[in-house]
């Protein structure tokens, strides 16, 4: 499987959540486990970077509870966040 410049971008994301947010990067394994271990410990967001991040800028963000997925540009990422957990300047 070609990641085609995923992880550098994933990896991006991640630098830029944690100026905001308590955040954890994982790329070990499929996409199931990553979810099913995030769930474990009780993680209430997942970020994830996939093909279509690499083609439209969007990444999918998955709630835990509800196990719903959106499509959400990364550019409105944080903002997107900040609305679901009520945070400052939401």
């Amino acid at each position: 499987l070609r990641k085609d410049g995923q992880p550098e971008r994933a990896r991006k994301i991640y630098d830029d959540l944690r100026r905001h947010f308590s955040a954890d990067y994982d790329q070990a394994g499929s996409i199931g486990r990553r979810y099913r271990r995030q769930d474990e410990v009780g993680t209430p967001f997942g970020i994830t970077v996939d093909h279509d991040t690499m083609r439209d800028g969007t990444v999918t963000l998955r709630e835990r509870d509800s196990m719903t997925q959106v499509r959400v540009p990364e550019d409105r990422l944080i903002e997107e966040l900040r609305g679901r957990i009520g945070g400052p300047n939401s």
